[in-house]
Protein backbone atom coordinates (compact mmCIF):
# COMPACT_ATOMS: atom_id res chain seq x y z
CA UNK A 1 0.00 0.00 0.00
CA UNK A 2 2.69 2.49 1.24
CA UNK A 3 4.68 1.80 -2.40
CA UNK A 4 1.73 2.08 -4.53
CA UNK A 5 0.58 5.34 -2.88
CA UNK A 6 4.27 7.09 -2.71
CA UNK A 7 3.99 5.79 -6.61
CA UNK A 8 0.74 7.74 -7.03
CA UNK A 9 2.55 10.51 -5.80
CA UNK A 10 5.35 10.72 -8.21
CA UNK A 11 3.17 10.38 -10.78
CA UNK A 12 1.53 13.40 -9.79
CA UNK A 13 4.12 15.62 -10.10
CA UNK A 14 5.44 14.40 -13.24
CA UNK A 15 4.24 15.80 -16.27
CA UNK A 16 2.00 18.38 -14.22
CA UNK A 17 -0.04 21.16 -15.98
CA UNK A 18 -1.36 24.29 -13.73
CA UNK A 19 -2.76 27.30 -15.47
CA UNK A 20 -4.94 29.56 -13.12
CA UNK A 21 -6.61 32.70 -13.93
CA UNK A 22 -5.07 36.00 -13.04
CA UNK A 23 -8.23 36.75 -10.47
CA UNK A 24 -10.36 35.20 -8.16
CA UNK A 25 -12.93 32.54 -9.39
CA UNK A 26 -16.63 34.17 -8.93
CA UNK A 27 -19.07 32.08 -7.51
CA UNK A 28 -22.15 32.65 -9.45
CA UNK A 29 -25.71 31.66 -9.72
CA UNK A 30 -27.08 29.57 -12.78
CA UNK A 31 -29.65 31.97 -13.16
CA UNK A 32 -27.09 34.49 -14.33
CA UNK A 33 -26.44 32.26 -17.34
CA UNK A 34 -28.13 31.58 -20.53
CA UNK A 35 -27.42 27.13 -20.88
CA UNK A 36 -27.89 25.94 -24.34
CA UNK A 37 -31.13 24.25 -23.49
CA UNK A 38 -32.63 27.27 -22.71
CA UNK A 39 -32.16 28.86 -26.23
CA UNK A 40 -35.10 26.57 -27.59
CA UNK A 41 -35.15 28.53 -30.74
CA UNK A 42 -32.47 27.98 -31.70
CA UNK A 43 -32.17 24.50 -31.76
CA UNK A 44 -35.91 23.77 -31.47
CA UNK A 45 -36.06 24.71 -35.42
CA UNK A 46 -33.29 21.93 -36.08
CA UNK A 47 -35.31 19.20 -34.18
CA UNK A 48 -38.83 19.37 -36.14
CA UNK A 49 -40.02 16.78 -37.94
CA UNK A 50 -37.36 14.95 -36.79
CA UNK A 51 -37.01 11.65 -34.66
CA UNK A 52 -34.91 12.45 -31.88
CA UNK A 53 -32.53 10.98 -29.42
CA UNK A 54 -31.90 12.61 -26.14
CA UNK A 55 -29.20 11.60 -24.08
CA UNK A 56 -29.70 12.88 -20.55
CA UNK A 57 -30.30 12.54 -16.56
CA UNK A 58 -31.74 14.66 -13.64
CA UNK A 59 -29.57 17.60 -14.44
CA UNK A 60 -30.61 18.02 -18.18
CA UNK A 61 -33.55 20.68 -17.08
CA UNK A 62 -35.11 23.67 -18.39
CA UNK A 63 -35.61 25.76 -15.22
CA UNK A 64 -37.95 22.87 -12.92
CA UNK A 65 -39.12 21.31 -15.57
CA UNK A 66 -37.22 18.14 -17.49
CA UNK A 67 -35.63 18.54 -21.10
CA UNK A 68 -37.72 15.76 -22.25
CA UNK A 69 -40.70 16.89 -20.73
CA UNK A 70 -40.26 20.49 -22.70
CA UNK A 71 -39.79 18.34 -26.12
CA UNK A 72 -42.54 16.34 -26.16
CA UNK A 73 -44.67 19.31 -24.77
CA UNK A 74 -43.89 21.25 -27.64
CA UNK A 75 -44.59 18.38 -30.23
CA UNK A 76 -40.89 17.86 -30.46
CA UNK A 77 -40.75 13.94 -31.57
CA UNK A 78 -38.12 12.08 -28.86
CA UNK A 79 -38.30 8.06 -29.27
CA UNK A 80 -36.26 7.32 -27.00
CA UNK A 81 -33.02 8.25 -24.03
CA UNK A 82 -29.72 7.43 -23.20
CA UNK A 83 -29.09 7.91 -19.59
CA UNK A 84 -24.93 7.95 -18.31
CA UNK A 85 -23.92 6.32 -15.22
CA UNK A 86 -25.89 6.99 -11.95
CA UNK A 87 -29.15 6.70 -14.31
CA UNK A 88 -31.59 8.71 -16.41
CA UNK A 89 -33.32 10.07 -12.92
CA UNK A 90 -29.77 10.18 -11.40
CA UNK A 91 -30.50 8.06 -8.56
CA UNK A 92 -28.19 5.56 -8.90
CA UNK A 93 -24.94 4.73 -7.03
CA UNK A 94 -21.65 5.25 -8.86
CA UNK A 95 -20.79 2.40 -10.82
CA UNK A 96 -24.34 0.59 -10.42
CA UNK A 97 -25.55 -1.85 -12.47
CA UNK A 98 -27.89 0.54 -14.79
CA UNK A 99 -30.62 -1.77 -16.90
CA UNK A 100 -32.31 -0.60 -19.70
CA UNK A 101 -36.47 0.14 -19.26
CA UNK A 102 -39.00 2.45 -20.16
CA UNK A 103 -38.94 6.16 -18.05
CA UNK A 104 -41.71 6.07 -15.50
CA UNK A 105 -43.21 9.46 -15.96
CA UNK A 106 -42.54 10.08 -20.16
CA UNK A 107 -43.49 5.85 -20.81
CA UNK A 108 -39.94 6.11 -23.33
CA UNK A 109 -37.49 3.58 -23.41
CA UNK A 110 -34.08 4.35 -21.87
CA UNK A 111 -30.88 2.84 -23.02
CA UNK A 112 -28.39 2.62 -20.42
CA UNK A 113 -25.23 3.67 -21.61
CA UNK A 114 -22.96 1.99 -18.64
CA UNK A 115 -21.67 -1.04 -17.58
CA UNK A 116 -20.96 -3.31 -20.49
CA UNK A 117 -22.90 -1.41 -23.09
CA UNK A 118 -21.66 2.41 -22.96
CA UNK A 119 -21.34 3.02 -26.20
CA UNK A 120 -25.23 3.07 -28.68
CA UNK A 121 -25.21 0.62 -30.98
CA UNK A 122 -26.07 0.98 -35.47
CA UNK A 123 -28.96 -0.71 -33.76
CA UNK A 124 -29.37 1.89 -31.23
CA UNK A 125 -29.41 4.87 -33.48
CA UNK A 126 -31.92 2.92 -36.19
CA UNK A 127 -34.66 5.38 -36.96
CA UNK A 128 -32.80 7.95 -35.05
CA UNK A 129 -32.10 11.45 -37.15
CA UNK A 130 -30.68 13.33 -34.17
CA UNK A 131 -29.30 12.85 -31.03
CA UNK A 132 -29.34 15.43 -28.70
CA UNK A 133 -27.07 15.83 -25.68
CA UNK A 134 -27.71 17.84 -22.44
CA UNK A 135 -25.62 16.72 -19.37
CA UNK A 136 -24.18 18.77 -16.60
CA UNK A 137 -20.30 17.60 -15.98
CA UNK A 138 -17.85 19.06 -13.45
CA UNK A 139 -14.69 19.91 -15.33
CA UNK A 140 -12.27 16.19 -14.36
CA UNK A 141 -11.43 13.86 -16.45
CA UNK A 142 -12.01 10.58 -14.30
CA UNK A 143 -16.29 12.28 -14.43
CA UNK A 144 -17.22 9.81 -16.81
CA UNK A 145 -20.31 12.00 -18.62
CA UNK A 146 -17.06 12.77 -21.30
CA UNK A 147 -16.45 9.56 -22.16
CA UNK A 148 -19.89 8.71 -22.79
CA UNK A 149 -20.29 11.90 -24.44
CA UNK A 150 -17.27 10.90 -26.68
CA UNK A 151 -18.55 7.47 -27.65
CA UNK A 152 -22.11 8.82 -28.72
CA UNK A 153 -19.80 11.28 -31.02
CA UNK A 154 -18.29 7.98 -31.95
CA UNK A 155 -21.45 6.38 -32.33
CA UNK A 156 -22.91 9.12 -34.33
CA UNK A 157 -20.34 9.46 -36.70
CA UNK A 158 -20.33 5.87 -37.64
CA UNK A 159 -23.44 5.85 -38.44
CA UNK A 160 -24.02 9.45 -40.04
CA UNK A 161 -26.18 10.54 -37.30
CA UNK A 162 -25.94 14.47 -36.78
CA UNK A 163 -25.81 15.52 -32.88
CA UNK A 164 -26.19 19.07 -30.98
CA UNK A 165 -24.81 19.67 -27.80
CA UNK A 166 -26.40 21.90 -25.83
CA UNK A 167 -23.56 23.09 -23.70
CA UNK A 168 -23.75 24.04 -19.74
CA UNK A 169 -21.11 25.73 -17.54
CA UNK A 170 -18.33 24.07 -15.97
CA UNK A 171 -17.94 24.72 -12.35
CA UNK A 172 -14.47 23.96 -12.30
CA UNK A 173 -13.57 25.32 -15.55
CA UNK A 174 -11.59 28.72 -13.94
CA UNK A 175 -8.08 26.59 -13.95
CA UNK A 176 -6.16 24.21 -15.33
CA UNK A 177 -3.71 21.22 -13.65
CA UNK A 178 -2.86 17.83 -13.03
CA UNK A 179 -0.98 15.35 -14.85
CA UNK A 180 -1.92 14.89 -18.65
CA UNK A 181 -3.20 11.42 -19.16
CA UNK A 182 -0.39 9.07 -21.10
CA UNK A 183 -2.41 6.61 -23.44
CA UNK A 184 -1.83 3.55 -22.06
CA UNK A 185 -3.31 4.59 -18.88
CA UNK A 186 -6.90 5.09 -21.42
CA UNK A 187 -9.83 3.97 -19.85
CA UNK A 188 -13.49 5.20 -19.24
CA UNK A 189 -12.52 6.79 -16.41
CA UNK A 190 -9.81 8.87 -18.70
CA UNK A 191 -10.03 8.18 -22.52
CA UNK A 192 -7.75 11.03 -23.62
CA UNK A 193 -4.89 13.08 -23.40
CA UNK A 194 -5.61 16.20 -21.39
CA UNK A 195 -4.96 17.31 -17.61
CA UNK A 196 -7.36 16.26 -14.32
CA UNK A 197 -8.82 19.95 -14.71
CA UNK A 198 -9.66 20.56 -18.38
CA UNK A 199 -10.98 24.02 -17.83
CA UNK A 200 -13.72 23.24 -21.08
CA UNK A 201 -17.33 23.40 -20.90
CA UNK A 202 -18.96 20.16 -22.38
CA UNK A 203 -19.26 21.85 -25.88
CA UNK A 204 -15.88 23.11 -26.02
CA UNK A 205 -14.52 19.68 -25.39
CA UNK A 206 -16.78 17.97 -27.78
CA UNK A 207 -14.85 20.50 -30.79
CA UNK A 208 -11.42 19.17 -29.43
CA UNK A 209 -12.21 16.00 -29.43
CA UNK A 210 -13.08 16.43 -33.37
CA UNK A 211 -10.92 19.07 -34.20
CA UNK A 212 -7.81 16.67 -32.42
CA UNK A 213 -9.42 13.49 -34.57
CA UNK A 214 -9.86 11.41 -31.21
CA UNK A 215 -12.73 9.45 -32.10
CA UNK A 216 -11.82 5.95 -33.66
CA UNK A 217 -9.96 5.61 -36.98
CA UNK A 218 -9.96 9.69 -36.79
CA UNK A 219 -13.79 10.39 -38.19
CA UNK A 220 -15.68 13.20 -37.07
CA UNK A 221 -19.09 13.71 -36.06
CA UNK A 222 -21.33 16.13 -38.13
CA UNK A 223 -21.78 18.52 -34.46
CA UNK A 224 -23.53 21.50 -33.64
CA UNK A 225 -22.84 22.96 -30.00
CA UNK A 226 -25.21 25.66 -28.63
CA UNK A 227 -22.96 27.71 -26.68
CA UNK A 228 -23.77 29.67 -23.54
CA UNK A 229 -24.40 32.89 -22.86
CA UNK A 230 -23.00 35.18 -19.80
CA UNK A 231 -20.49 32.58 -18.71
CA UNK A 232 -16.57 33.21 -18.50
CA UNK A 233 -14.22 30.62 -17.22
CA UNK A 234 -13.89 32.84 -14.20
CA UNK A 235 -16.75 31.65 -12.51
CA UNK A 236 -17.27 29.07 -9.79
CA UNK A 237 -20.90 27.95 -10.76
CA UNK A 238 -23.37 26.77 -8.43
CA UNK A 239 -25.47 24.02 -9.67
CA UNK A 240 -29.35 24.33 -9.08
CA UNK A 241 -29.35 20.24 -9.44
CA UNK A 242 -26.65 17.84 -7.80
CA UNK A 243 -24.85 15.98 -11.22
CA UNK A 244 -24.49 12.92 -9.19
CA UNK A 245 -25.75 11.28 -5.88
CA UNK A 246 -22.16 11.79 -4.23
CA UNK A 247 -21.50 15.48 -5.75
CA UNK A 248 -24.76 17.20 -3.43
CA UNK A 249 -23.71 21.00 -3.35
CA UNK A 250 -21.09 23.02 -4.73
CA UNK A 251 -18.21 22.51 -2.02
CA UNK A 252 -18.68 18.79 -3.01
CA UNK A 253 -18.04 20.08 -6.40
CA UNK A 254 -15.38 22.23 -5.83
CA UNK A 255 -13.53 19.44 -3.47
CA UNK A 256 -13.83 16.39 -5.82
CA UNK A 257 -11.21 16.99 -8.47
CA UNK A 258 -8.94 16.84 -5.10
CA UNK A 259 -10.39 14.22 -2.87
CA UNK A 260 -11.44 12.33 -6.00
CA UNK A 261 -7.27 10.70 -6.04
CA UNK A 262 -8.62 9.10 -2.73
CA UNK A 263 -11.20 6.77 -4.90
CA UNK A 264 -7.62 4.59 -5.54
CA UNK A 265 -6.69 4.18 -1.63
CA UNK A 266 -8.08 2.44 1.32
CA UNK A 267 -9.31 6.31 2.68
CA UNK A 268 -12.83 7.40 2.59
CA UNK A 269 -13.96 10.50 1.33
CA UNK A 270 -17.33 10.50 2.76
CA UNK A 271 -19.38 8.16 0.45
CA UNK A 272 -22.41 6.81 2.64
CA UNK A 273 -22.36 9.99 5.11
CA UNK A 274 -24.20 13.54 4.74
CA UNK A 275 -20.60 15.31 3.38
CA UNK A 276 -19.72 13.29 0.34
CA UNK A 277 -16.43 14.27 -1.25
CA UNK A 278 -16.37 16.73 1.76
CA UNK A 279 -14.46 14.78 4.49
CA UNK A 280 -12.08 11.78 3.96
CA UNK A 281 -10.64 9.69 6.94
CA UNK A 282 -9.84 6.49 8.13
CA UNK A 283 -9.90 4.42 11.51
CA UNK A 284 -6.65 5.28 13.37
CA UNK A 285 -6.20 8.32 11.64
CA UNK A 286 -5.52 11.94 13.46
CA UNK A 287 -8.25 14.47 13.25
CA UNK A 288 -11.03 16.23 14.47
CA UNK A 289 -13.73 14.85 12.48
CA UNK A 290 -15.52 11.40 13.07
CA UNK A 291 -17.76 9.96 10.67
CA UNK A 292 -18.91 6.47 10.19
CA UNK A 293 -19.70 5.66 6.07
CA UNK A 294 -23.63 3.74 6.04
CA UNK A 295 -25.47 2.25 3.32
CA UNK A 296 -27.16 4.57 1.56
CA UNK A 297 -29.97 3.70 -1.28
CA UNK A 298 -29.18 6.04 -4.49
CA UNK A 299 -26.00 7.50 -3.50
CA UNK A 300 -23.56 4.13 -2.14
CA UNK A 301 -25.42 0.92 -1.50
CA UNK A 302 -21.87 -0.36 -0.37
CA UNK A 303 -19.57 2.41 0.70
CA UNK A 304 -15.75 1.87 1.61
CA UNK A 305 -15.35 1.65 5.45
CA UNK A 306 -18.93 0.80 5.80
CA UNK A 307 -20.37 0.80 9.58
CA UNK A 308 -16.66 1.67 10.87
CA UNK A 309 -15.96 4.12 12.66
CA UNK A 310 -13.33 6.83 10.85
CA UNK A 311 -11.55 10.02 12.22
CA UNK A 312 -10.17 12.53 9.69
CA UNK A 313 -11.07 16.01 8.34
CA UNK A 314 -14.26 18.15 7.35
CA UNK A 315 -13.34 20.42 4.42
CA UNK A 316 -16.27 22.41 4.32
CA UNK A 317 -14.85 25.26 5.60
CA UNK A 318 -12.02 25.01 2.78
CA UNK A 319 -14.14 24.69 0.33
CA UNK A 320 -16.23 28.07 1.71
CA UNK A 321 -12.96 30.35 2.37
CA UNK A 322 -12.12 29.23 -1.77
CA UNK A 323 -10.98 32.88 -2.56
CA UNK A 324 -8.24 32.34 0.29
CA UNK A 325 -6.82 29.66 -1.73
CA UNK A 326 -5.36 28.94 -4.75
CA UNK A 327 -7.05 27.75 -7.93
CA UNK A 328 -4.98 24.47 -8.11
CA UNK A 329 -5.20 20.52 -7.71
CA UNK A 330 -4.83 20.69 -3.20
CA UNK A 331 -2.40 17.57 -2.53
CA UNK A 332 -1.44 18.02 1.04
CA UNK A 333 -4.50 15.90 2.30
CA UNK A 334 -2.95 12.82 0.07
CA UNK A 335 0.34 13.34 1.68
CA UNK A 336 -1.68 13.60 4.92
CA UNK A 337 -2.69 10.62 4.84
CA UNK A 338 0.25 8.87 3.15
CA UNK A 339 2.51 9.85 6.51
CA UNK A 340 -0.20 8.72 8.71
CA UNK A 341 -0.70 5.31 7.10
Amino acid sequence: MRARVLFLVLFLFSGWVSRAQNQLPVLTNYNQIVTGDEQTTVYFPLLQGKRVAVVANQSSIIGETHLVDTLLSSGIRVVRIFSPEHGFRGNKSAGAVIKNGLDAVSGLPVISLYGKHKMPTAGDLKHVDVVLFDLQDVGVRFYTYISTMTLVMEACAESHVPMIILDRPNPNGFYVDGPVLKPEFKSFVGMHPVPVVYGMTLGEYARMVNGEHWLKDGVTCDLTVIPLKGYTHNMMVKLPVKPSPNLPNWKAVYLYPSLGFFEGTIVSVGRGTPKPFQIFGFPGMKGNYVFTPKSTPGASMYPKLENKTCRGEDLTAFAENYRKNPSQLHLQWLLKAYREL
